[in-house]
C-alpha cells in the first residue's frame, strides 16, 4: 500500500511538473498586427486601434509620433487607458500627446506590432 501511494504521489509531482506556466509574456512569439485606426482625434478625445495579439494592458504599450521603423515617439500612459482586448485598444489622447501626423505601433512583450500612421488634431 505505501508503495503504491508513494508511486501516485510521484506522477502527481511529474505531471505537475509538466505542466504550462501561467505566465505568457515569456513566451510570446506572435508579432503584434493592427488592422485599422480611428479617425483622428484632437486631444482628449478617443483613439481606437483594431488589430491582432495585441495582448493586454499588463504586457503591452502604445507608442505614437514614432518614425517609420517604431523607434522614439511618445509612450501612452496606463491612464490612457480605456479599455484592452487582444483585437481591440481605446485610449484617451492625453494632453501632452504629440500633436500632427506620426506612426502609431503597439508592443506586446517586447514584440513590435506594423505600424499605422496616425494624426493628433489640434
Amino acid at each position: 500500500m505505501l508503495r503504491y501511494l508513494v508511486a501516485s504521489l510521484l506522477m502527481v509531482g511529474t505531471l505537475a511538473s509538466c505542466a504550462p506556466s501561467q505566465s505568457a509574456d515569456r513566451f510570446v512569439t506572435v508579432t503584434p498586427v493592427l488592422i485599422k485606426v480611428s479617425e483622428a482625434a484632437p486631444r482628449g478625445g478617443s483613439l481606437t486601434i483594431q488589430g491582432r495579439y495585441l495582448g493586454g494592458p499588463t504586457n503591452g504599450r502604445v507608442r505614437l509620433g514614432a518614425d517609420e521603423s517604431g523607434k522614439g515617439g511618445y509612450l501612452f500612459p496606463a491612464t490612457a487607458v480605456q479599455s484592452w482586448t487582444d483585437s481591440e485598444i481605446v485610449l484617451t489622447l492625453p494632453a501632452d500627446a504629440p500633436i500632427g501626423g506620426s506612426w502609431l505601433f503597439v508592443e506586446v512583450a517586447g514584440k513590435q506590432s506594423t505600424g499605422l500612421p496616425y494624426s493628433v488634431r489640434q
